[in-house]
């Protein structure tokens, strides 16, 4: 019990009292949420995944997390398909249903999590933190992955009906993370050194300005959404996302024969809840944008007691 609330006290509570601050900014001053979003979209997000990926030391456990990464986004849209079939849900709702458990808040939670769980006992070994650079990098993967994905397979769910394959490819070409991951690799690839450059401090500036960004802007989105735990669609969208998908993760990381750092960096970044960006992408197609919010409102909340249990059963299943 003492490890539960030692967890929770110093991993779950921080991120939460951060996404509290930007609810209770957010009610007094009416933040907007767009604004935001778009400079996590178009600033931190993508600088964040340079950073990284050109300070990382690539290896084939890197194409390993990416394969797992696909895995597990075509389980849960086949997951998705088989309950959207059960509930006889249209395709509007099928489609709103697969967004809310394909696409987890990699970013929000998943890095400032990742950055929290490394950083503290038992990971931190004579005042260092020898496995977070191992497990930023393993995050950055899944993160790319499914910034891409939801911008492009996310956008074309939710507005199936009105989005043609010219402008699937335009969204995908307006992402600045593709360019900052070609950019990252084609400068290692080089061997292109931009750390002795004024450029690399603002980098630097920028990576670490995600964490409190995305979960301010998480924050403010919460604050502009109504709560209503009645909705039985809704309550198995949560379910299936940060329940069953823990699980669908841990069946993969056995499948790809993770251990240690990165098995644990898997499970923890597959157990977060529905990404936020989920419900803009809902408002902007006009696709169950109600459905959307709900879902990543009460994901969020009810992902406190669970994550905790995910960071734990982590650290057990699969020690370093």
């Amino acid at each position: 019990m003492s490890i539960f609330l030692y967890i929770l006290g110093n991993n779950i509570i921080p991120v939460f009292i951060i996404i509290g601050l930007g609810f209770l900014l957010s009610k007094i001053f009416d933040l907007n949420i767009f604004t935001l979003s778009k400079l996590n979209f178009y600033l931190f997000v993508p600088g964040f995944i340079f950073f990284n990926l050109y300070t990382a030391n690539l290896s084939l456990d890197i194409l390993k997390i990416l394969f797992l990464a696909v895995t597990y986004m075509i389980a849960n849209d086949l997951l998705a398909r088989i309950i959207s079939k059960i509930r006889k849900y249209d395709v509007g709702m099928t489609n709103a249903f697969k967004n809310s458990i394909m696409f987890n808040n990699a970013g929000n939670i998943g890095v400032s999590l990742i950055t929290l769980v490394f950083s503290n006992a038992p990971y931190v070994i004579g005042g260092k933190t020898p496995y977070l650079n191992q497990a930023l990098t393993a995050q950055v993967i899944i993160l790319t992955f499914i910034n891409i994905t939801m911008n492009t397979i996310g956008f074309y769910n939710a507005g199936k009906a009105k989005k043609n394959i010219k402008d699937s490819i335009y969204q995908i070409l307006t992402m600045p993370s593709i360019y900052a991951i070609l950019l990252a690799l084609l400068l290692k690839y080089f061997n292109i050194d931009i750390i002795t450059t004024p450029l690399w401090p603002t980098l630097q500036y920028i990576k670490d300005g995600l964490v409190p960004m995305a979960l301010l802007t998480l924050g403010v989105q919460l604050s502009k959404t109504e709560f209503d735990f009645g909705n039985i669609d809704v309550n198995i969208a949560v379910f299936t996302r940060i329940i069953i998908g823990p699980i669908l993760a841990l069946l993969c990381i056995y499948l790809f024969d993770f251990s240690g750092v990165v098995a644990q960096t898997v499970l923890i970044s597959y157990s977060v809840p529905t990404a936020v960006n989920t419900a803009l992408i809902a408002v902007e197609c006009d696709n169950y944008q109600n459905f959307a919010s709900q879902e990543v409102m009460i994901s969020t909340i009810l992902s406190a007691i669970t994550l905790t249990s995910a960071i734990y059963l982590a650290g057990i299943l699969f020690p370093i």
